[in-house]
Parts: C-alpha cells; sequence; structure tokens
C-alpha cells in the first residue's frame, strides 16, 4: 500500500540527496533514498512512495531504465524528474512523468511541487 506522504529521492549525488531528503523531511514527509535505480527498485518493493523524485543521468539503472523497469511490473506512483539537462521538460516528458526540476532548482520550488502533486493530483505540464 502506498504511503501517503512517502517520497523517494533517487540521485546518484549524494549531497543533492542529503539536501532534498532533508528538506522534504523538515516539511513533514517521510523519505527514502536511492544512490541509483537499482537500489530505487528495491527501496519500491520495501514501503512503495506516493511520489519519485528521479535523476536521470545515474550509474548501474538510469532514470530511463528505471522507469522502464516499473511500467514492466505495472508500477505506477508520480514521478518528478530532476536533471541538469539543458531540456529537463524532453526528458521528463520520454519517460512520462509528472512534472520536472531544472538543476540547480530552489529549495522553495521543490516544496511547492512536491506540496501541489500531493494535493491536488499529478499534471504532465508542471513544471518549476
Amino acid at each position: 500500500m502506498l504511503s501517503k506522504h512517502h517520497i523517494l529521492v533517487v540521485d546518484d549525488d549524494e549531497s543533492i540527496r542529503r539536501i532534498v531528503q532533508d528538506v522534504l523531511e523538515w516539511e513533514g514527509y517521510s523519505v527514502q533514498v536511492a544512490s541509483d535505480g537499482l537500489d530505487a527498485l528495491g527501496s519500491i518493493e520495501r514501503e512503495p512512495p506516493s511520489l519519485i523524485l528521479l535523476d536521470m543521468r545515474m550509474p548501474v539503472l538510469n532514470g530511463w531504465e528505471f522507469v522502464q523497469e516499473l511500467s514492466k511490473r505495472g508500477v505506477r506512483i508520480p514521478i518528478i524528474v530532476m536533471t541538469a539537462a539543458v531540456n529537463a521538460q524532453k526528458w521528463a516528458d520520454e519517460v512520462g512523468a509528472d512534472a520536472y526540476l531544472a538543476k540547480p532548482f530552489d529549495l522553495a520550488d521543490l516544496i511547492d511541487l512536491v506540496a501541489r502533486l500531493h494535493s491536488t493530483g499529478t499534471g504532465a505540464s508542471d513544471a518549476l
């Protein structure tokens, strides 16, 4: 069963994982972290989140491969792509993400987007 306010942060950059986790926990969310897509799949099996914050370029299992694996397993969890790519929206669209944040992003924008997706559902055009 999905935890209503449980978020999974998937990023190979430890400092980004730590900052995002700290900020979201301060906001009252339960947060798990994973350093790559394979680690994230294990985390989802243990405790499915209500939202995933996903980096795209990671070792072992990247963002595209991670989303493909979720799809193969029939798992649908809202995703916010976090990427430093020039066209973050394009990458988010490629994996069917619900929203995206272009790195570097403002932490207030992160908080707003997470809150919006939790309170009003998801929308593919959501971005900051």
